[in-house]
């Protein structure tokens, strides 16, 4: 993941004419939809420099969905976010992108953010990071794909489509202190046609970035899929679930095979107190996404 070393790509909106950049703690859904709602279909690209998300379509630009969690921070913080330091509210939001990698053989790769990172720590998550200038979103996600995991995909050996935009705020939740990120982060879908047994052998994950992964099955993502914040199901729970699922853990430059309970991929961030090792909630919403494209494809519809 970039560095805030590294210059950033920061996120625009424009919503019945003139753009401006958005700001930092104040919810970058509520520029397009009501209150009461959290999500809305947005145009979005990179436009001179910026990550730019319109209720109108501009050249180079893709329909996508916008959404938050109900308990977003920056909703919730209100606008203008007066509780915010100076610093804070100038900073803007910078764009991200992750890669949800799908073999062949339908797995889906999830790494384990290292303890030691400052966001989301022990999060499992796909690769992902942040846009920097001159880079297209795919770019992005090769890069942040490449340098998390070692994995290097070839043009010819893969193919992409968007699934979404999440707003991302850290601490995900006010009970756990003011905002000190804030993100638009892009889900791309990559479709490899290699099975996820030759992809493995090819990777060396960065262990500062990275724990463990793990090429998940179906039935267990549909399950992650399912779950909300608080733990609470959004139904489609698949009946029969391993009781463990096999991950690959890394330590001082070694790694090994683990068993994981299936239940420690289900925990979601609890409405208060810290944080438990599970999915994250941007994860979940591209998994989503996923999964209803699939119901779509297998149901005729374009």
């Amino acid at each position: 993941m970039a560095g805030l070393g590294r210059a950033l790509v920061l996120v625009h909106v424009r919503r019945g004419g003139a753009g401006r950049p958005a700001r930092f703690g104040q919810s970058v859904t509520s520029a397009f939809c009501p209150a009461a709602e959290d999500a809305a279909v947005v145009s979005c690209g990179l436009d001179r420099g910026r990550f730019l998300l319109s209720d109108e379509a501009f050249p180079g630009s893709t329909l996508a969905l916008l959404e938050r969690p109900p308990s977003c921070p920056a909703k919730l913080l209100g606008s203008p976010p007066l509780a915010l330091p100076a610093e804070l509210r100038d900073r803007g939001v910078a764009a991200g992108v992750a890669v949800l990698l799908r073999a062949s053989t339908g797995r889906i790769l999830l790494t384990r953010r290292a303890s030691a990172l400052r966001i989301f720590p022990n999060a499992w998550v796909p690769p992902g990071g942040h846009v920097e200038p001159g880079e297209e979103l795919l770019a992005t996600g090769l890069r942040e794909l490449e340098e998390e995991t070692g994995l290097r995909l070839e043009a010819g050996t893969f193919s992409w489509r968007m699934l979404g935009l999440w707003e991302s705020v850290y601490p995900p939740a006010l009970s756990q202190g003011l905002p000190r990120r804030h993100h638009v982060v892009a889900y791309l879908l990559l479709l490899s046609a290699e099975p996820h047994e030759r992809l493995e052998g090819r990777m060396r994950p960065s262990e500062s970035e990275v724990s463990a992964y793990a090429w998940l099955e179906p039935p267990v993502l549909e399950a992650i899929a399912a779950m909300e914040n608080g733990g609470e199901s959004l139904g489609n729970v698949p009946s029969a679930l391993p009781a463990t699922v096999g991950i690959t853990e890394l330590s001082h430059g070694s790694s090994s095979s683990a068993q994981l309970p299936t239940a420690t991929l289900l925990n979601a961030a609890p409405a208060e107190g810290e944080d438990v090792e599970g999915v994250s909630a941007g994860t979940r919403f591209a998994l989503r996404r996923w999964l209803e494209a699939q119901g779509e494809r297998e149901r005729g519809q374009p």
